[in-house]
């Protein structure tokens, strides 16, 4: 029977919140392309979503007028509505006030009025990390920061915030929770809390009275013949 090969699991690149925060806040809010990048930022992070849902969102996928939650079709087509933050709903309005007129049913488009691609929010996403960078300058020791990173960082705040896995694992829209499971690994408070749920065993002081065993034997005749 072959073994099978072992593969070594990284751990996830998170932000914390200063430097979320930072990262959120780096787009202008006067220019066609910053609107345009806070808003999906925003999105991204409030919603945990992966960079390919992000572009493929559409008009409808809102939820009209109030734009109070957005429809989620995950892997697996696994269907999540998810709630919004007021601020993530302002930014929202804002670019749908500046948004082109086109036929184009995505809720993300660029200059051209044509669907966002993944690999524009991530050429927006690393030029705003520069700027953001200026403010956090931890950000300079991250390996790399992609939209996935947010939702990284969402998941992991979640967990930080309500200490449930379950709950990481219901935002994210995972089919198992071994899947969510990663971020207990990360979180440093989460260990914490484990240890403190326990308590350590009383061992008492070891002894050599009454062993008998062979070597305390071996070690008491030794002793004995060094006298003689």
């Amino acid at each position: 029977m072959i073994a099978l090969k072992r593969f070594k699991e990284p751990l996830v690149e998170t932000l914390n919140r200063e430097e979320v925060k930072a990262l959120l806040a780096a787009p202008p809010a006067d220019t066609f392309s910053g609107i345009r990048v806070r808003a999906m930022l925003h999105l991204a992070y409030s919603a945990a979503l992966r960079v390919s849902k992000l572009v493929g969102l559409m008009l409808d996928d809102l939820r009209w007028p109030s734009l109070d939650s957005i429809h989620v079709l995950g892997k697996g087509r696994r269907e999540r509505v998810l709630p919004l933050w007021k601020e993530t709903r302002l930014l929202l309005r804002e670019w749908l006030a500046v948004r082109p007129q086109t036929t184009c049913p995505n809720l993300f488009v660029n200059v051209r009025a044509e669907a966002m691609t993944r690999q524009g929010v991530n050429q927006r996403m690393a030029v705003h990390l520069k700027s953001a960078s200026k403010r956090q300058p931890s950000l300079l020791s991250k390996k790399r920061v992609s939209p996935h990173t947010l939702r990284h960082s969402f998941a992991l705040n979640i967990l930080e915030s309500t200490g449930d896995i379950r709950k990481v694992s219901l935002s994210l829209g995972h089919s198992s929770i071994q899947s969510t499971e990663i971020y207990l690994r990360v979180d440093p408070c989460e260990k914490l809390d484990i240890q403190a749920a326990g308590f350590p065993a009383g061992i008492s002081k070891g002894t050599f009275n009454n062993a008998q065993d062979r070597l305390i034997a071996m070690l008491t005749d030794a002793s004995r013949q060094s006298f003689m």
